[in-house]
């Protein structure tokens, strides 16, 4: 056996480690977005997949755009923000918002929730067409955020493609609905539009949860899906800012794959339906 000595390891981070942590530094100091805390797993299928769609050969190669061309800015929300969402997602929780939430709402004379990462809207108006069914259409506010200004503007414009309607009626008589989907919507050309009685109950707003204070007082925030891309820290971070929101005992809705189960969070809120993930303000 050798007694020369091994070569030393390589100091550091891999090279693409230390590119994507550039690029997100780039990202927030130029344009004031903050991923540098979302899980990094995700984030780096993301990023590399932004930079095969901007024709760059690595992640080192987004920086330059980043910092120098404000339009690129566009292209990144858009890789970084997915909008994953459908009408009446996880229609479980939908039938526990109808049958246990929407009676403790009807004891205010004015509502107000926020839909906090709402992608495309999808999920928004399926709230809207729960509370019309319970009578309280006309008293509330809705305010639906997202950083993503495309998804934004598509859920403004309450447009989807037809191609997933069947889903979305069986969806909605597995939540409950009590009437017919068809009665919410005109269809057109492989399109099917929202009616306008619903849009003008919501307010779409640009908003980011990562650097953005209190939106406003709310009786129910829903955040669907959006934790799980955060580290801890951050997601700490999102839920005093949700609470913050929140009226006394107001209610918290997170996505069905996410967890509630930090020692600060369990000094926030307390379960209320936690199959559903569903929680009160303490």
């Amino acid at each position: 056996m050798s007694d020369e000595p091994r070569a030393p390891a390589v100091a550091g981070q891999p090279v693409e480690n230390i590119a994507l942590h550039l690029f997100l530094e780039a990202l927030f100091h130029r344009h004031g977005y903050d991923f540098r805390n979302y899980a990094k797993a995700s984030l780096k299928r993301r990023v590399r997949a932004l930079a095969v769609s901007a024709q760059c050969n690595s992640i080192a190669e987004l920086i330059a755009p980043t910092l120098n061309d404000p339009e690129f800015l566009t292209t990144i929300l858009q890789h970084l923000s997915l909008p994953v969402t459908e009408m009446f997602r996880d229609s479980s929780v939908f039938k526990s918002l109808r049958e246990q939430i929407i009676p403790y709402l009807k004891s205010y004379s004015r509502l107000q929730i926020w839909q906090a990462g709402c992608a495309s809207g999808e999920e928004v108006y399926s709230l809207a067409i729960l509370l019309e069914e319970a009578g309280l259409l006309d008293r509330v506010q809705i305010y639906a955020t997202d950083i993503n200004d495309t998804a934004l503007h598509q859920a403004e414009e309450g447009i989807f493609s037809a191609s997933r309607l069947d889903e979305y009626e069986r969806n909605y008589v597995q939540a409950g609905g009590t009437r017919a989907l068809s009665d919410y919507y005109v269809a057109t050309a492989g399109f099917f539009r929202i009616h306008a009685r619903f849009r003008k109950r919501i307010v779409f707003a640009h908003h980011n949860l990562v650097t953005d204070n209190v939106f406003c007082e709310t009786q129910l925030v829903l955040c669907r899906n959006v934790l799980i891309y955060f580290d801890s820290s951050l997601q700490n971070r999102v839920l005093r800012l949700f609470h913050d929101s929140l009226c006394r005992h107001g209610f918290l809705c997170l996505g069905t794959k996410e967890s509630l189960r930090s020692a600060e969070s369990a000094d926030l809120f307390t379960d209320f339906d936690r199959p559903n993930m569903i929680f009160r303000s303490k």
